[in-house]
């Protein structure tokens, strides 16, 4: 299969220096307002994005996930691994997301908790990468968040041990259906699942534009918590 033809000219919109803002985590919640559609830097740009998810929808696609983030983290011998995941929050320690302990990329965080991230909004042609180190949210925290979750998501945190073999579904909705009987009222949290907060030592925001002359910014955290922004060559 050849994908040589497969190219796209980048030409949605720019990013200067000095529209940029001193706190990475502002700029971040900035593009993602734009990237979900609540606000956008032209008349035009919010044109294309309302005609971009239209006519996804008249083709029946359901727009991505715009809180879905790639997750990178490596095991005790170096080897990377991947993931899809949902930003579920973002605040002054970092970004936010939740999964189950257990599972390879939980056993992976605790050998080693360097991890990065990387969010792709097409449609914007953007893409921010993200890159620290990462630490358990409070039990607390991650208890709030679970009862906000639907009741058969919460009953799927206890069915699945995440990562594990299982031999077939039907073994995967048995223990789902004997859970849903034993947790009748309340759902209480799994012991074993929680939320992860990655504390970023860099943030990149990319903006595609004609020739791949492409704009990047990277802000790095100094030593007294400050952040220095640097422009990258595409």
């Amino acid at each position: 299969m050849n994908l040589s033809d497969f190219r796209e000219d980048y030409r949605r919109g720019d990013l200067d220096r000095a529209a940029l803002n001193a706190s990475p985590f502002t700029q971040f919640e900035q593009w993602f307002r734009e990237a979900i559609g609540a606000s956008s830097q032209s008349r035009w740009r919010k044109i294309g994005i309302a005609l971009y998810h239209l006519w996804s929808a008249i083709r029946n696609h359901r727009p991505a996930d715009m809180n879905a983030m790639t997750l990178a983290t490596v095991d005790a011998d170096g080897k990377p691994s991947t993931r899809t995941v949902l930003l579920k929050s973002v605040d002054a320690r970092g970004f936010i997301f939740f999964t189950n302990y257990d599972s390879r990329k939980g056993r992976e965080l605790a050998r080693n908790p360097h991890a990065a991230l990387t969010f792709f909004w097409s449609a914007l042609e953007r893409q921010v990468c993200v890159a620290g180190t990462v630490t358990k949210l409070p039990v607390t925290e991650s208890e709030a968040y679970f009862k906000s979750r639907p009741r058969g998501s919460q009953i799927g945190a206890w069915a699945s041990n995440q990562s594990e073999i299982v031999q077939n579904r039907g073994i995967l909705e048995n223990k789902w259906r004997e859970l849903e009987q034993k947790f009748s009222n309340e759902v209480p949290l799994p012991p074993n699942w929680g939320g992860f907060i990655l504390n970023p030592e860099r943030i990149e925001f990319w903006q595609g534009r004609p020739s791949r002359l492409h704009d990047r910014f990277c802000y790095y955290r100094q030593s007294d918590g400050s952040w220095k922004i640097e422009r990258l060559s595409p």
